[in-house]
C-alpha cells in the first residue's frame, strides 16, 4: 500500500459533485444570497480540483493558483455582500426577480 488514505479520484469526484450542486443552486434559486453561495461553492470545487491535480503532479502550481482564487473570492465576498445588503435595504427583499428596481 502506498500510504495514501484516500485515492485522488475521490477528491475529483467530490469536486465534480460540489460543482454540480453549485450549478444547480445557481440556476434554480431566486434568493441573491443563495445564488452567491452557489458561486462560492463552484469556486471551492475548482480549488479542490486544482489542489488535487497539483498533488498528482508533485508541484505547487495548482496550490498557488488555488490560493490566488481564494484571495479573489474573499474580495468578491466583501463586494458582493455589500451590494446584496444595499439591494435588500432598498427593496426589502433578496429576490433576483425584480431587477427593474435597480434603475434610477
Amino acid at each position: 500500500m502506498g500510504g495514501r488514505l484516500v485515492d485522488q479520484n475521490y477528491y475529483l469526484i467530490l469536486s465534480a459533485v460540489l460543482f454540480a450542486i453549485g450549478v444547480v443552486g445557481f440556476l434554480t434559486r431566486r434568493n441573491a444570497l443563495m445564488v452567491f453561495m452557489s458561486i462560492e461553492l463552484m469556486l471551492n470545487a475548482a480549488n479542490l480540483a486544482m489542489v488535487t491535480f497539483a498533488n498528482a503532479r508533485g508541484d505547487l502550481t495548482g496550490q498557488v493558483i488555488a490560493f490566488f482564487v481564494m484571495v479573489v473570492a474573499a474580495a468578491e465576498v466583501v463586494v458582493g455582500l455589500a451590494i446584496i445588503i444595499t439591494i435588500v435595504r432598498a427593496q426589502h427583499t433578496a429576490s433576483i426577480d425584480v431587477p427593474s428596481g435597480l434603475r434610477r
